[in-house]
């Protein structure tokens, strides 16, 4: 399912766990993972040594990814390095686009405001960014990083991002031999009490539940055992947390744009959100 993965480092703490989870992925799969560092342009990296100039930022991702290729080499996974420049989001969504690479796997260290690490910030940019299937882990003390995935989420808000993302997971399941569980959370902590009718509440309800249901439909066409369908009420991000937490779910799996209605984006914010917040892998589909 996946022939060319690409793992762009950074240096962070956390490398080695992820490319452990890596390693154990690609040797599933019989992937060739292609580790990249992008000297960010934007830095004044550029110095003198013994006489000549050289670029600091390259040199030190020359180490980077030779310290990452050695760690993946004693793990038996083939692997290629790179190191380039520019911006380091948009360069690397281009060049897993342009290289064909089937999946990005990158890590978020979770946090939020200006004191975030380089890395989080990044990562959150190119699953924004990216047409490729971003995998990201928090890589925070509740993690939980277990290869092969087990159970995998699959939110879904009924929009044609979320069922690109249901499909991609149920192959996903399938290859695996995982169960799925299907959730569609109804968000009615955002409707105030003037608009908080029965007859919105049930159409939501309604909604959510024929968003799960063409989740299990579309599993017909994979070799899985019965989808697990939850509907839940209240914030998407808690019940996604809520779900995990409660069925020991391995991974979720998840459309970066969803709507639902004409003038509201709610998957993808919310996938943003589980990006940064999930205590397992988080796998972003985008278009």
């Amino acid at each position: 399912m996946y022939d060319d993965v690409l793992l762009p480092v950074d240096g962070s703490e956390g490398a080695a766990t992820v490319s452990h989870h890596v390693a154990e992925l690609a040797n599933w799969a019989d992937a060739t993972v292609h580790i990249l560092y992008v000297a960010d342009t934007a830095r004044d990296s550029v110095t003198v040594v013994e006489g000549q100039t050289v670029d600091a930022l390259v040199r030190r991702g020359e180490d980077i990814v030779e310290e990452t290729a050695r760690t993946l080499q004693s793990l038996g996974v083939d692997h290629e390095t790179d190191v380039v420049q520019g911006n380091p989001a948009p360069t690397i969504a281009d060049y897993a686009d342009r290289y064909g690479h089937d999946l990005v796997v990158m890590s978020t260290h979770g946090r939020e405001g200006v004191a975030r690490y380089l890395l989080g910030s990044v990562t959150e940019k190119v699953v924004r960014l990216s047409s490729i299937p971003v995998l990201t882990a928090r890589l925070q003390p509740d993690e939980r990083l277990a290869f092969p995935y087990d159970d995998i989420l699959v939110p879904t808000d009924g929009s044609t991002a979320a069922m690109r993302a249901a499909r991609h997971a149920l192959a996903l399941a399938s290859e695996l031999g995982a169960s799925v569980h299907a959730l569609s959370v109804v968000d009615d902590t955002a409707l105030g009490p003037d608009i908080r009718s029965t007859a919105h509440s049930d159409a939501a309800e309604t909604a959510a539940r024929d968003a799960v249901d063409d989740v299990v439909t579309a599993a017909a066409d994979h070799d899985l055992g019965a989808v697990v369908s939850h509907v839940e009420h209240g914030r998407p991000v808690d019940g996604i947390r809520d779900c995990i937490d409660g069925h020991d779910i391995d991974a979720a799996v998840m459309g970066t744009t969803g709507r639902r209605g004409t003038d509201r984006i709610l998957l993808g914010s919310v996938t943003a959100a589980t990006v940064r917040t999930a205590p397992v892998p988080v796998l972003s589909v985008g278009e």
